[in-house]
Parts: structure tokens; sequence; C-alpha cells
């Protein structure tokens, strides 16, 4: 049995710089892994591809017939190699579902990862970053993960100095965000506050990290904050609670606020806790 570490991300700037012919928008932006993960595991099987989650929700999708992006990634990485393998595949999913943070991305990274180790198959990360971007836009960034500028539509990836430590309070709303009509919308607006990529990056690359709160910036948040008044809610609540700032990640809804140690986060968790009882409100650090 193989065994793999599904890390979640967020955004610490994010910006949209443009929309191809073929629909994908380029992206400039970002991204963080943070130690909120899923764990997955790999066996060996006769044949086929089997999934099993404990995740209620996935596993309604998955008799639907909704096919998991952890099996659209072991099809992408067999057909690579041109070789059908067997394989039991078992996620313990602890990363919300739909919250902007990459966890479906995530785990198909994982699964890449992992199946390459499970059958020997010798491939490397850039090749394994290749056939991720045929599964999606924040698959390549996963598959390594940690602080990396991500540009194109997600598969241009700069390494940055990591972040690491940064005390976090990650809480995601009970709504669902639909990432396709963000973006039309997105499409249609006129006035755009671009956030400050560069900034974050320098901010990052000199370790200056009093600098990083106010570089935070979400393009996509002049959208779903509209949507959705509650996102701003939370931002109030977390900065009413010690962060130093607060923003949206990806296309929402989850929000995430820095604090300065780890005691104001751990106690800003609390209050949140009581103010939002239903919503998936937990402290982490970036890795």
């Amino acid at each position: 049995m193989i065994k793999e570490t599904a890390y979640a991300k967020v955004n610490l700037s994010l910006d949209v710089t443009g929309l191809r012919p073929n629909g994908y928008h380029d992206v400039k932006m970002v991204m963080q892994t943070v130690g909120i993960c899923d764990e997955l595991s790999f066996e060996k099987a006769e044949n086929g591809i089997f999934l099993t989650t404990n995740s209620d929700r996935l596993n309604e999708e998955s008799q639907g017939g909704m096919d998991n992006i952890i099996v659209k990634a072991a099809r992408a990485i067999f057909d690579y190699v041109g070789k059908e393998y067997g394989v039991k595949i078992t996620l313990d999913k602890h990363i919300p579902i739909a919250a902007g943070m990459a966890g479906g991305s995530t785990d198909a990274a994982a699964t890449l990862r992992g199946l390459n180790r499970l059958f020997d198959l010798g491939l490397s990360m850039d090749t394994l970053r290749e056939i991720a971007v045929t599964i999606g836009a924040d698959v390549p960034f996963c598959v390594e993960g940690g602080s990396m500028l991500s540009e194109g539509i997600g598969e241009i990836l700069t390494p940055l100095t990591p972040a690491k430590d940064l005390n976090l309070l990650i809480c995601k709303p009970d709504i669902f965000v639909s990432t396709k009509e963000v973006y039309t919308r997105f499409d249609a607006l006129t006035d755009i506050d671009h956030p400050d990529v560069d900034g974050m990056v320098d901010a990052l690359n000199t370790k200056d990290y009093d600098k990083i709160p106010g570089l935070l910036g979400n393009v996509l948040e002049l959208v779903t904050a509209n949507l959705y008044p509650v996102i701003s809610d939370i931002e109030k609540a977390m900065i009413d609670n010690g962060a130093v700032n607060s923003i949206m990640s990806g296309s929402g809804p989850t929000v995430f606020g820095i604090f300065k140690d780890s005691a104001s986060c751990q106690k800003a968790e609390a209050a949140l806790k009581e103010i939002y009882p239903d919503y998936f409100v937990s402290t982490t650090l970036t890795l």
C-alpha cells in the first residue's frame, strides 16, 4: 500500500489577466499550501479503478454517474504510460468540498504521485505536471505545492521563497459557489481593481512577511462577495477578532485571515465557531 497526503491551498493574491478563445482564463496568482489535508491510500487490484471515500456527498455523486477527479487523474496517468492498471483508492476527506481550496485538485495531484510510486512508473515531477494540466488548472501546482506564482491557465509555475508557519484561520460558509458563474460574471465587469501580485511575489522572495497581509488581494471577490454578502461578514468577523487582514480564497466561498501568532488565531477560532456554528472553521499554518 502507498499513502499520499493531499494538502489544501489558499490564494494570497489572485488576478485574472485575460480570456482565451477556448473559454479558459489567464491568471496571475500566488498560491500557498496550508496544513489542512486529505489522506489517500493506493493498493494494486486485479483490474479497474475503484474509489472508496468517507464523504457521503462524493459517494452520492459517484453513484449518480459523476466521474470523480481522482478517477480522472488515474485514467490520465494510465493513458500517458499506455497501460491499464488495476487500483483500489481510498480517500479520507477533510478539506471542505467546493471551497476554493483546491480540494479536488490536490486529491488528483496526490493520485498522480501515488500511482507513479505504486506502479514504479518513474515519471518526473515535470511529467506529472504535464499530465496534471490536462485534468484541471490547479492540479499542476498541487503536484508539489509550497509557495508559487501561477500564470497562464495555471500551468506556468515559478517557485517562490516559502512562506512557512504563517498563522491562518480558515472559515468556509455552508454555501455552494459555481466557479463557472463567478468567471462569467467577472467577464462582464468593467471597473476592476487589480491586486498587486508582483508586490506579493517580492514580499515572499525577500521574506518581508509584515507586508503580506496588506498585499492580500483577490479580483474574483468582486463577484462572489456581491453574490454572497456572508463572505464580507466573515472577513469583518476575523478582523474584529484579531486578524491582521482577511480575504476570500479562489472563487470562494472560503475566507481566511492572517494572525500575528498562534494564541490570537486560536482565540479567533473559538469566537468564529460561536458566530458560525454550522460552518467549517479551523486554524492552520502555511507549509
